[in-house]
């Protein structure tokens, strides 16, 4: 019996003590604030005013000293709010600390009663039934206040299909950006307008519809779930602010891999690679993602690594270009008629071609062993079935990202000038060259970039005043990023889309 004695004294104690400590855990900590209000022009102080903190607490009121005390609060952050007829309210942030008192001042100023509220803004843009509208918009409104006093607006927009609504907080300024909106989509957006002692005034109203395509000129990959998801976006070349990711569209989802877009401006249609049972083959696409068709079949886009292969389209839309190892076929943008046009003689892969716009009986080829090594940059005659100029040859380490200009006078590409050769394939220093035919000479393609990084998968633009490329530090799993460079521009490094490669800009 004394044993089990024992056992309930221990337990009754053990009890005692954890009931003990839970007190502790739940000691409030508390401090105190006092203050004291004046008028903000005379600094003689205010009585009766009413004094509250947020988060709330007690309430005090102002004595004839203008000095109120509000004890035994818990320590916080507070904004203390004074109220009293006649003046706007005031407000002043004060830190509660424990067992401690914070002091504050708070300055009225009188209102004025024959004070005028803002005039109703006018929305000046989007103008009201607009159509086609950019998915980034900025907002445009007027509005005046009688006493030039501050006007504070808010922006309300509404989403016409999910009915979402959106808020924003602007402060004096009479326009604001908003980005990401959908396609195809009714949107119905209103301004309010208050100063700091009237109620807000609103305008109509108004509404306007985004445009159904984009009227995006780059296409890219970003990678998501592990696959390469196409996007298109916008960019201002033109501009010394360098804005990125600008109005981003998503062409394909994540569940497949999807990779290497090329748009075709003749058909306005998006050429692209699809994984497909292990193989990558040919698709294309409208330009808003719809539309996808399937275009080679039993002879699939094939070579030295997938994502180093690339493709091409003749000028006119009617035929697709494309390596299978060391082949080169046509085949009709339905898919039919596919047809051999080129074939290496030593058994090298074919891994890149191009056609200049204005003759389509020349290739532009890049070959390369089944390492990626030993490469060869060259341009063949279909109708001699001869090769013209040697572009790059007998050069060590990996080189690709190939682009000629409309009448074949030059030629772009990159090549890693660290010469490395490594089974992995790693680029230690890829950098942009300009090859000129006639002057057969290569030159150099001065950028900003830094030691450890690589210039990859060069394109000209479609003016052929500049390139786009794909930068990203030597290191396996780097985020990439997209740039453009304008030739003989002030901006010549512009980052357009991050966390993105495989350019194409037309």
């Amino acid at each position: 019996m004394k044993t089990k004695h024992y056992y309930i004294y221990f337990l009754l104690l053990f009890i005692a003590l954890y009931s003990c400590n839970e007190d502790t855990l739940d000691i409030e900590r508390k401090g105190s604030i006092i203050g004291t209000v004046l008028d903000e022009e005379t600094g003689d102080p205010l009585e009766n005013v009413q004094v509250s903190t947020n988060p709330a607490s007690t309430t005090a009121t102002t004595n004839e000293d203008g000095e109120f005390s509000i004890s035994n609060i818990l320590i916080d952050d507070y904004s203390v709010q004074a109220e009293l007829d006649g003046y706007r309210t005031g407000f002043e942030p004060v830190n509660v600390v424990e067992d401690g008192v914070s002091e504050v001042v708070i300055n009225l100023k009188l209102s004025d009663a024959d004070n005028q509220p803002p005039s109703k803004p006018n929305l000046v843009f989007p103008e009201d039934g607009a159509e086609d509208i950019e998915l980034e918009v900025q907002f445009t409104w007027e509005a005046t206040d009688p006493e030039n006093d501050d006007i504070f607006y808010t922006l309300k927009l509404r989403n016409g299909t999910t009915s979402e609504m959106q808020e924003f907080e602007i402060e004096k300024d009479t326009f604001f950006i908003v980005d990401n909106l959908n396609l195809a989509t009714n949107y119905f957006w209103q301004v309010s307008a208050k100063d700091e002692d009237n109620d807000p005034v609103e305008s109509a109203v108004s509404e306007f519809k985004t445009l159904t395509t984009p009227n995006n000129p780059y296409f890219f990959v970003k990678e998501e779930n592990n696959n390469n998801v196409i996007y298109s976006g916008n960019a201002d070349n033109d501009t010394l602010i360098n804005t990125v990711d600008q109005n981003l569209f998503k062409l394909t989802n994540e569940n497949t891999n999807s990779f290497r877009p090329k748009k075709n401006n003749n058909l306005q249609k998006l050429a692209f690679l699809r994984t497909v049972g292990g193989d990558a083959h040919l698709f294309t696409m409208d330009l808003d993602g719809t539309d996808v068709n399937q275009i080679t079949s039993n002879v699939p886009v094939a070579g030295f690594r997938q994502e180093q292969i690339t493709y091409t389209w003749s000028n006119d839309g009617a035929f697709l270009y494309y390596p299978n190892f060391d082949k080169i076929y046509r085949i009709n943008n339905d898919g039919s008629n596919r047809t051999l046009i080129y074939q290496t003689t030593d058994g090298s892969l074919v891994s890149e071609v191009k056609i200049p716009e204005f003759d389509t009986d020349l290739l532009l080829l890049k070959t390369n062993n089944n390492q990626g090594y030993n490469v060869r940059i060259f341009t063949y005659r279909l109708s001699t079935a001869a090769e013209e100029t040697v572009v790059l040859e007998n050069v060590e380490g990996a080189a690709g990202g190939i682009d000629i200009t409309a009448d074949a006078d030059m030629v772009l590409y990159s090549q890693d000038t660290s010469n490395s050769e490594n089974p992995v394939y790693r680029q230690f220093a890829a950098r942009m060259f300009i090859y000129d035919v006639a002057a057969a000479t290569t030159t150099l393609i001065d950028t900003d970039i830094a030691s450890g990084e690589n210039e990859l998968q060069c394109q000209l633009s479609p003016t052929e005043g500049g390139i786009i490329f794909t930068r990203v530090k030597n290191n396996f799993g780097a985020n990439p990023e997209i740039v453009s460079l304008i030739f003989g521009a002030d901006i010549d490094n512009n980052i357009i889309f991050t966390n993105a490669s495989m350019p194409d800009w037309e």
